[in-house]
């Protein structure tokens, strides 16, 4: 029995120390660039990223803002949660979709470079919008951020890959309405120095 209960205890103790281990989330270097031209131009001023690591972003950035952009029943609908002329029709952003569903434009880009483990390695990328509020968020509205342009560390969770929303039916006004407005009900303000 003794033999039993220090094994049973190990147990607990191993698991005790993986489950705290895991409550140290991973930090990421962000950096937000309001378009391409920005980030390579700080690239070739000592930055971490190289020009290739602004392509390899941007390109990855634009293909989730065409999965996974929030999408809306009307231009009004839209230009309501990310400003005036804050817009397009699908058709537009996607060189195909609906013209009668409406994407916020992009605005920004977000690049992520894992600090942890001694290594640098790019973690991931986000598509930036604008807000009403003249604030910035990301394609599930989970953060917010006070600009496109600068950096800080981030979880790493904030460059989780959003839901899809293409091929599902757009927002409407109610659905809006019930969370506040796109990302209210989860967002995270943010803020970054230049």
């Amino acid at each position: 029995m003794t033999k039993r209960s220090k094994s049973v205890a190990l147990t607990i103790l191993g698991a005790a120390a993986f489950t705290l281990a895991g409550c140290q989330e991973e930090k990421v270097e962000a950096q937000a660039f309001p378009d391409l031209q920005t980030c390579k131009l700080n690239a070739d001023e000592g930055s971490v990223l190289t020009p290739a690591d602004c392509d390899a972003a941007f390109a990855e950035a634009q293909a989730l803002h065409v999965e996974s952009a929030p999408r809306y029943e009307s231009r009004e609908l839209c230009e309501q949660e990310h400003g005036p002329g804050g817009c397009g029709s699908e058709a537009e952003a996607t060189q195909g979709g609906s013209g009668s569903i409406f994407m916020p434009l992009l605005t920004g880009y977000l690049i992520g470079n894992l600090l942890s483990g001694g290594g640098r390695g790019m973690a991931a990328a986000q598509p930036l919008y604008k807000t009403s509020d003249g604030r910035f968020t990301n394609a599930s509205g989970s953060s917010s951020f006070s600009t496109n342009n600068g950096r800080g560390t981030m979880n790493a969770t904030q460059f989780t890959r959003p839901a899809a929303t293409a091929g599902k039916p757009p927002m409407t006004r109610a659905m809006v309405a019930s969370r506040g407005g796109f990302g209210k009900s989860s967002t995270a303000g943010r803020s970054y120095g230049g």
